[in-house]
């Protein structure tokens, strides 16, 4: 069996940030364990973030994160970049540059060794194309294959991009269209819409080294990547730890080439309901069910999610498009709680 051949997403329950443990469960989860207290620790589980933050010394702070899940896609090179982005991804949404990267890996014996060596390959081109280096990881058996990365970069102690930091009157930004979870679930299904497939996995591939380079300079108040949780859950979370009320545009969201037709159709993922039930006691919404599927769709490896003062929006948009990078202006930030999608 060649490794081309190996129907990946056919070992795995759930692929990509579709897997991830329920947000709920994991709020519950965490509120059993003490947060350390260490005067260098920046960003830790109080409140908990993209990734950890502990500072060196006064110019430099070590940014921290751990991400891994099943395959997404039967391509093992391409599961193994997905992978490798959707880690490095965390350290750009903190503002951080990645330096050191361990593999970790989970894969059935009985499978050809070849296909982790294209996984490993497929990671391998995007640790570098980050600026980073892959250094060494783990891998243990397991019948359900598991590829992640553990990072770690660097920040200025006074240039970490929190979650926390939303202010009212700022513009909300997206830089990837939202639909990954809506995409993959219609490949399994045998419903994907022609090119969507790729378009989805192009979107997937790319890292947000590019657009966190160009947002560096306008100095955001607050940033996440959209992943697992979906885009309404992410904004819950910035909404909850900013003390303030995130207003988001229904005919604003981009969406990837198929999603929203699929969404209409009645396209689902496993955390579909999952990220409803941790996001819709938070949010009003009122629009097209295609669009509210769309909003809580589980993203893998998916674009920043930015709180930035209105004014300084146009800049930020021509600074996008002059480094021919997608950016689309999808809400604002009020006073209040909670989250709006109208």
């Amino acid at each position: 069996m060649t490794s081309q051949a190996v129907p990946l997403t056919s070992l795995a329950r759930a692929g990509g940030c579709a897997a991830k443990y329920s947000a709920a469960r994991l709020e519950t989860l965490l509120a059993g364990l003490v947060p350390a207290e260490a005067e260098d620790l920046l960003v830790g589980l109080n409140p908990a973030d993209d990734a950890a933050v502990y500072r060196l010394d006064d110019e430099r702070a070590l940014v921290f994160t751990v991400d891994f899940f099943p395959p997404v896609v039967d391509d093992p090179r391409d599961f193994g970049a997905i992978a490798a982005t959707n880690a490095l991804n965390d350290v750009f949404a903190m503002g951080g540059v990645p330096l050191l990267a361990l593999s970790i890996t989970a894969f059935p014996e009985e499978l050809p060794t070849e296909v982790l060596g294209e996984i490993l390959a497929g990671a391998n081109e995007v640790v570098r194309a980050a600026g980073a280096i892959l250094a060494g990881g783990h891998t243990i058996r397991d019948a359900e294959p598991k590829y992640g990365l553990a990072v770690v970069g660097t920040v200025h102690p006074l240039g970490i991009w929190p979650k926390s930091g939303a202010q009212a009157g700022v513009a909300l930004f997206l830089t990837k269209p939202l639909g990954t979870g809506l995409v993959l679930q219609a490949q399994r299904d045998g419903i994907a819409p022609e090119g969507a497939l790729a378009e989805a996995v192009a979107a997937m591939r790319t890292l947000n080294r590019d657009a966190a380079d160009v947002l560096r300079p306008f100095s955001p108040n607050a940033v996440t990547d959209v992943t697992g949780f979906g885009l309404l859950g992410h904004a819950h979370e910035v909404a909850l730890r900013s003390g303030v009320r995130l207003v988001l545009d229904a005919a604003a969201l981009p969406a990837l080439p198929g999603a929203l037709e699929l969404g209409d159709a009645g396209v689902r993922t496993g955390g579909d309901r999952r990220n409803r039930e941790f996001a819709e006691p938070h949010c009003t919404v009122t629009c097209s069910e295609a669009i509210e599927a769309l909003a809580h769709d589980p993203q893998t490896a998916g674009g920043l999610l930015i709180s930035l003062p209105a004014a300084k929006g146009a800049v930020l948009e021509a600074s996008f498009a002059a480094a021919g990078l997608f950016l689309a202006r999808i809400g604002s930030v009020e006073p209040g709680s909670g989250v709006s999608l109208s």
